[in-house]
């Protein structure tokens, strides 16, 4: 077995940050294309993101949930808006005591003097990308009616710990890679 195979042993550990848009897309299937030629398993990533483009969300979001790796995701600061539907393509998934999910419906400005009939397109266009997220989160986490509530009129924030009482994270845990693993940047 050569030397860089077994420094690997079937585990790799990379950070992705960034807004969720078409190069994060590229990053991470480049990433996933080196990663199955080096044989990994398992693939730990820490993710920093404060949210992007909901079609890219849920592309990064299928793409991964459904590779022949196991993913790891992590949050060690912050995950928010469409970056949670991407973290949720962890098969395991975990947090640092002080990191922060926030969860929120889409969001978008309509052009200066916009017609009515041009702002019911970006309306329905909005409620068409929150029904999407929204069956991803109902079917990975286990928010209470109020949060439910809360996430229908504003932003609901979670700490690691509320995130761990709805199932959003296995439990609380740093991104600890193993010493002398390399860490890649996505």
């Amino acid at each position: 077995m050569s030397e860089d195979k077994q420094k690997l042993d079937g585990a790799a550990w990379f950070t992705l940050s960034g807004d969720v848009n078409s190069d994060m897309v590229h990053r991470v299937f480049d990433a996933v294309a080196d990663m199955t030629e080096d044989g990994v398993e398992t693939a730990h990533i820490l993710i920093q993101s404060n949210g992007g483009y909901v079609s890219d969300g849920l592309c990064l979001h299928n793409y991964l949930s459904n590779l022949p790796i196991k993913i790891v995701t992590y949050n060690g600061g912050a995950v928010a808006s469409i970056a949670v539907i991407l973290f949720l393509a962890g098969q395991e998934r975990y947090a640092s005591e002080t990191a922060r999910f926030m969860v929120h419906k889409s969001h978008a400005s309509a052009p200066s003097g916009a017609r009515p009939d041009a702002l019911r397109i970006i309306v329905e266009g909005l409620q068409a990308d929150d029904a999407r997220t929204e069956s991803i989160l109902r079917k990975n986490i286990n928010l209470s009616d109020e949060h439910w509530t809360i996430h229908a009129y504003s932003d609901l924030h979670l700490t690691a710990r509320d995130a761990a009482k709805v199932a959003l994270i296995n439990d609380v845990r740093d991104f600890r890679p193993p010493k002398g693993k390399r860490v890649t940047n996505i």
